[in-house]
């Protein structure tokens, strides 16, 4: 192997951890659904089960100003829920933390 291959092969080294980083390519649903007519549940699901769901959920109620837990579900697997309509804002902070990129979340409800 001469020098001449080492400067024309290169390679991110890190583009591997970017990829196992940012989870794999299962989507991430963020739902809303109607409780009564003022009051609504915002469910996010999908998530990689390596991130602790709690601290997230816990950053997200300190910021959104609004409850939330973490439910645990046999088909769905753990799911985060939050009280109020704040899709937009959940997707931004899943993206910009690198949990997931902006292709993986997806949006329900009108």
């Amino acid at each position: 192997m001469s020098i001449e291959n080492l400067v024309f092969n290169q390679t991110d080294a890190f583009e591997d951890a970017r990829d196992a980083h940012c989870g794999n390519s299962v989507p991430v649903h963020i739902r809303i659904q109607a409780r009564n007519r003022r009051k609504c549940v915002l469910t996010v699901q999908g998530l990689d089960d390596d991130l602790d769901l709690k601290k997230i959920c816990k950053y997200l109620r300190r910021n959104l100003k609004c409850n939330g837990a973490v439910v645990s579900d046999k088909e769905h697997g753990d799911i985060i829920q939050l009280q109020g309509d704040h899709r937009e804002v959940i997707k931004e902070f899943l993206v910009a933390q690198q949990i997931c990129t902006p292709e993986q979340v997806i949006i329900h409800g009108a």
